[in-house]
């Protein structure tokens, strides 16, 4: 229960779905958590509810309001670093991310883990599919990723340590009808991390991805029931998958019992494309 124990995990989409499952996965091994999303309610209420989960894992440290005393990867101390922590934050953007990259550092001292997760979806075949919806997908799905990366990556790299882990997706890797601008953002994840995987490698910071199948989060909502049935039957184990598999697959990833997995896709689909 303390694989994470002193990590500092940002997690991107974390106030829902996979993100959510994932944000207290890691509060259960140890793992302080700061939440990006734009859903203030949820990405507030949520950080409460991990503070009340880390406050056991630190018993007996010194604790200020639900926060404890940390240590800065420059050595200096950041006496009341929280145990979790919402920040409002479009990954699209990049100077929200660059402030809220800033931010993290200031209130924990380090980051650790960056769990690229956070997604959406504007489907339509490709005669159907307008520039608004390709690039509103790009935007967030690959543009966010980079964002991201791009303003946390520096301080894991300073601090020779770190975890790069980022949603991909199956259709990524085999495609999908109705997906041009899906896929397209998620085989660009899966090519991005292969780079992250050479260029900081030495520096003791691993880049992996994960690409789940068919997940029962509220993406999946709107989705016909018929067309949901047909995708519990394509996969070998005949259901489809739960958010918190696929965060356990992000936890084994930001472990040091995967410190020698660099530049990976881990499909966690039930066997979808088998």
């Amino acid at each position: 229960m303390n694989r994470l124990k002193d990590k500092v995990a940002i997690i991107t989409g974390g106030a829902s779905g996979i993100g959510k499952a994932t944000a207290i996965r890691f509060a259960e091994e140890g793992a302080r958590v700061a939440i990006w999303d734009i859903s203030d309610e949820k990405g507030m209420a949520l950080a409460a509810e991990l503070s009340e989960v880390l406050a056991m894992h630190y018993e007996g440290r010194e604790v200020h309001a639900g926060s404890w005393q940390s240590t800065a990867s420059n050595g200096k101390d950041v006496a009341t670093a929280p145990y979790s922590k919402y920040y409002r934050v479009n990954t699209a953007k990049l100077a929200d991310v660059e402030a809220a990259a800033t931010a993290v550092i200031e209130d924990f001292g380090r980051a650790d883990i960056l769990i690229n997760n956070a997604g959406i979806t504007r489907d339509a075949t490709m005669k159907k599919m307008t520039a608004e919806q390709w690039q509103s997908v790009i935007d967030v799905n690959l543009t966010g990723v980079w964002n991201c990366t791009r303003a946390v990556a520096p301080y894991m790299l300073e601090q020779n340590y770190g975890r790069v882990i980022s949603a991909a997706s199956v259709v990524g890797l085999y495609g999908n009808f109705g997906q041009t601008n899906y896929v397209a953002s998620k085989a660009g994840v899966i090519g991005m991390t292969k780079v992250w995987a050479r260029e900081f490698g030495r520096k003791g910071v691993t880049a992996n991805a994960v690409a789940p199948g068919f997940i029962a989060t509220d993406m999946m909502a709107s989705i016909p029931e018929k067309v949901l049935q047909m995708m519990e039957d394509k996969a070998p184990v005949g259901r489809l998958g739960k958010p918190e598999e696929v965060a356990n697959a992000y936890l084994f990833l930001a472990s040091d019992e995967a410190a020698f997995i660099n530049g990976a896709t881990l499909s966690v689909d039930g066997g979808l494309t088998l």
